[in-house]
């Protein structure tokens, strides 16, 4: 809505309460003539029963949080009060007439003295609420109140995540003692069997990965997500020994040919990793260049000890 319909809505709601007020005005006094109020009385009556509501109605638009609680109440106070009254005077036809000075509101009694004691209670209560919502306008501060309601849920945000850390702590607390009593368990379940001749000769597999470190460091074993990074080590590559490393790798590639003889054909074969066989290639490399020059230096001396068997004059030794 651009600026002049705004204007046009507030211009017709303040034509609205003025005919409103005027509508009501003319009950309200001649109830407040009925519960002994002079002429002067009479005529501020209806502003302190309706003015109230319109204040109140001014503080519940300013007001937040629990001070526009309390305005709404008094506006919803008052505007039954307002009505209850108009109800009594279209009641009583004895209220209209202008030279009543005092008179009954009701014809039993009882409802009497409430109507009395209603009426002449608002103008004290205008009094009270109407100060009180004047000082809470007046002390109105939208940032504080702002800035508390994000405090609020500041530290709403901060319990949520605090229990939510609690309960992974106590998730990764809980997955080891479960772990440990899983293997006690099974170490109880599992026969006892004494190792015979033929067992011992049997090298002991190795236990997987995940086991080891788990009962080393207590977590639970992760699921492998993707590829291994190069700088990862196997088990393999942790459990031997250099030497266990180099008698495997000349068994398996004895065969191989120099071109076949790289760092990554033995890296995924022996499972080691790549700084290991990028050192264990260069060590079978001169291995290999070693053996070819120890046979060079075989052939030289056989061939040189032909010649000279060859140049040797008939019948010496």
């Amino acid at each position: 809505m651009n600026r002049l319909g705004r204007i046009t809505l507030v211009v017709g709601l303040l034509a609205v309460v003025l005919m409103a007020f005027r509508v009501s005005w003319n009950a309200l006094s001649d109830v407040a003539r009925a519960i002994g109020a002079d002429s002067t009385a009479a005529l501020l009556y209806p502003i302190v029963v309706d003015g109230l509501m319109a204040l109140a109605l001014v503080a519940t638009l300013v007001l937040t949080g629990t001070d526009r609680t309390f305005a709404l109440r008094v506006l919803a106070t008052y505007t039954i009060a307002s009505l209850l009254l108009n109800y009594v005077h279209g009641l009583m036809p004895a209220l209209h007439t202008t030279s009543i000075q005092w008179g009954r509101l009701a014809d039993w009694a009882p409802a009497n003295w409430a109507l009395v004691l209603l009426g002449t209670s608002l103008p004290v209560g205008s009094i009270y609420f109407g100060s009180d919502l004047v000082a809470k306008v007046l002390h109105h501060n939208p940032e504080s109140v702002e800035s508390a309601e994000a405090a609020c849920t500041e530290s709403g945000s901060q319990q949520a995540d605090e229990q939510a850390a609690r309960s992974r702590s106590d998730q990764v607390a809980s997955s080891p003692e479960q772990l440990i009593e899983s293997t006690s368990v099974k170490g109880a379940k599992a026969p006892v069997t004494r190792p015979t001749v033929a067992d011992e000769s049997v090298p002991t597999p190795r236990p997987p990965r995940s086991a080891t470190a788990a009962k080393s460091t207590g977590a639970a074993p992760r699921r492998a997500t993707g590829r291994v990074p190069a700088t990862a080590k196997s088990t393999a590559d942790r459990t031997r020994t250099d030497a266990e490393v180099l008698d495997e790798a000349r068994r398996l590639t004895a065969d191989w040919s120099d071109d076949r003889l790289s760092a990554e054909r033995l890296r995924s074969a022996l499972r080691i990793g790549q700084n290991r066989a990028r050192a264990l290639r260069d060590q079978l490399q001169a291995e290999r260049t070693g053996q070819a020059e120890s046979l060079d230096g075989l052939n030289e001396a056989t061939s040189e000890r032909q010649r000279e068997l060859d140049t040797a004059p008939v019948g010496t030794t």
